[in-house]
């Protein structure tokens, strides 16, 4: 087949791989990972190391730093802010923690040399956006672990392409003393984000000072775009080879923060774009892989896979995630979901080749083996199984977003934190929103009564939506939104006059009455004490949830059945009926289906007993 035809088959895969990863709800690297191998010389014989001649390194360079910028574009500080104590630790002690780690275990493993193991060891510590961002595009986590694995893909990819260069050069190589790696590593990248910080503002002022025509004005933005990501990267490669990558995300960064014209356009386009190229390098490598380097490994090499994934992996997690507000499953599953990306691939292609030349071809065949072994793995069982992982450890609750930053607001927004909900905090105010952030919180600023504002966070694929504004105005405008535009299941408001509550009830949303709500809470605390403390508890020491009786092995049952199937330290505490009539039911009462429990009781008892009915809420 011709070059040409090459090309177009690659692209071809890729975007049939997308599509299919996104009607199947599967992370799309996998079916990537899966054309590539079929093409490639283990398979089909289409494309082989000698298809793309000198110029895949060229390509791949380019579309690497195409997918940086963008995942840089996208990595807000907003996001950063999210847990920026664990994403520190994770990019520093945790990325020393996994070169040093990963190194000691391929020397011990596959009893290699130290500057092979440092090699190897520096090339794993990415895990990498190509395809933390696909997994996130179909797995729903709580947004202080999404900014974690954004953020580690981003930094970690650029860190590591960096000191594998400067591991090769000073130690493998002999180009310099073990000191002077240090040096090599920091020269590097200050002048990769040096270069693409400079890049960043050449585009902005071009963009922001720019005389072009409204009707071709934004065709021009996501022109110079596109050059600033080639110049970005093919400069700093020019001062310092492997530097283009860390121009290429710190001008993606640097854009993605500030006001840019043409936002939306540039984000559509570079969407776009990023697909293409990542469809195109991820077959393209993985129809380079040889099975070969990798058998020869034999279990040395799975033993290696082992120690990175289940023993360093969550090490570095475990002490990177040190704040309360990580629940044990999520750091569960920020263990479980590490895997490499683009970034191992391309550049151990290179230093392998680097090797050969060197005369150490063993070496060279191990270093690509390993890697490749390492990608395979992880982007099979971690990426593939992303979306099972996060079901069976229960870190994907739908969004619930708050609009309103004052005390109720934030209250309710702590409660709900603590009970392991999904919350977004959206307020007009800076400081309310800094405020939130400062309390662990996720918060946007912006203009809740803006479909603009809901939009961009996550109002069409939210759970609830909440007023909680003293102005009753703004929160029926929010609730009217929510409810036509973005068509939520469940709305919520605080009403502030008692006059409005018909209002927003006609709207299907659930009023509460802040007088009556305070009315009934004074009257708890002085007629019913201790209940009143025990639920200003629900979710820490007791907790009540509800379900609804729709399964087959609830529905006959009778509540004395019920209750001997339900953990110790919980109770049927009420019965709604299908009618909308509540009771506290007798033991022989016979459940039908549209019928909703309450348990009441301890918190770990109740939430193991709306799983066994429920195991996915």
């Amino acid at each position: 087949m011709s070059l040409v035809a090459i090309v177009a088959l690659v692209l071809a895969l890729g975007v049939a791989s997308r599509v299919l990863a996104d009607r199947l709800q599967i992370p799309s690297v996998l079916f990537l990972i899966v054309a590539g191998i079929a093409i490639g010389p283990e398979v089909l014989g289409v494309v082989s190391r000698e298809t793309f001649g000198g110029g895949l390194s060229a390509m791949v360079g380019v579309s690497v730093a195409i997918i940086l910028f963008e995942g840089g574009y996208h990595l807000r500080l907003e996001k950063l802010r999210e847990s920026p104590t664990a994403l520190t630790r994770l990019v520093t002690v945790g990325a020393a923690i996994t070169w040093l780690g990963t190194a000691a275990a391929v020397v011990v493993f596959l009893e290699t040399s130290l500057e092979v193991g440092l090699l190897v060891g520096a090339l794993l510590i990415a895990t990498g956006p190509t395809v933390v961002g696909p997994i996130l595009q179909v797995v729903t986590v709580r947004d202080h672990v999404a900014s974690v694995l954004e953020g580690e893909g981003i930094i970690n990819d650029v860190t590591a392409a960096i000191l594998v260069v400067a591991v090769f050069e000073v130690l493998v190589a002999g180009n310099g003393t073990p000191a002077a790696l240090v040096g090599d590593f920091a020269m590097r990248l200050v002048i990769g984000l040096a270069f693409g910080a400079i890049v960043a503002a050449v585009v902005w002022l071009l963009l922001d000072r720019g005389r072009s025509r409204p009707c071709s004005a934004p065709l021009h933005a996501r022109l110079i775009v596109l050059a600033g990501i080639v110049v970005a990267y093919a400069g700093a490669e020019t001062i310092a080879s492997e530097t283009g990558i860390a121009a290429a995300a710190m001008a993606g960064f640097a854009l993605g923060n500030v006001d840019l014209p043409y936002h939306e356009d540039v984000i559509d386009f570079l969407d776009d774009l990023s697909v293409v190229v990542l469809s195109f390098v991820f077959v393209a490598l993985a129809a380079l892989i040889d099975f070969g380097d990798i058998r020869a490994l034999g279990l040395a090499g799975l033993a290696v896979v082992v120690a990175i994934s289940v023993v360093l992996r969550p090490a570095v997690i475990y002490l990177s995630t040190t704040n309360a507000r990580f629940t044990r499953n999520e750091r569960l599953f920020l263990s479980a979901v590490g895997p490499r990306g683009i970034i191992p691939a391309s550049v151990a292609t290179l230093f392998a080749v680097e090797l050969q030349a060197l005369g150490r071809p063993q070496e060279a065949q191990l270093l690509a083996g390993t890697v490749f072994l390492i990608i395979f793995a992880t982007v099979v069982l971690q990426a593939g199984l992303a979306r099972q992982i996060a079901n069976y450890l229960d870190v994907s609750p739908m969004r619930t977003i708050l609009i309103g930053g004052g005390r109720v607001g934030l209250s309710l927004a702590e409660r709900l934190e603590q009970d392991g909900e999904n919350v977004l905090l959206v307020d007009h105010d800076p400081d309310a929103v800094e405020t939130a952030r400062k309390r662990g919180l996720s918060a946007l600023e912006g203009d809740g009564t803006s479909a603009d504002v809901l939009e961009r966070a996550g109002a069409d694929g939210a759970k609830t939506v909440i007023a909680t504004t003293p102005d009753d105005d703004v929160n029926l405008l929010v609730c009217q939104l929510a409810k036509t535009t973005f068509d939520v299941e469940q709305v919520a408001s605080r009403v502030n006059q008692p006059d409005n509550v018909d209002a927003f009830e006609s709207l299907g949303v659930h009023a509460i009455d802040l007088s009556m709500a305070t009315a009934w809470s004074l009257e708890n605390v002085l007629e019913r004490p201790s209940l009143s403390a025990w639920m200003n508890e629900l979710g820490r020491t007791g907790d009540v949830q509800e379900i609804e009786v729709t399964a087959t092995d609830l529905v006959g049952k009778t509540i004395a059945e019920l209750n001997a199937e339900i953990p110790d330290g919980v109770i049927v505490g009420l019965l709604t009926h299908r009618d909308g009539a509540t009771e506290v039911p007798t033991g022989d009462h016979e459940l039908r289906d549209g019928d909703r429990v309450t348990f009441l009781g301890q918190t770990e008892a109740v939430d193991r007993a709306v799983k066994r009915f429920h195991p996915h809420d």
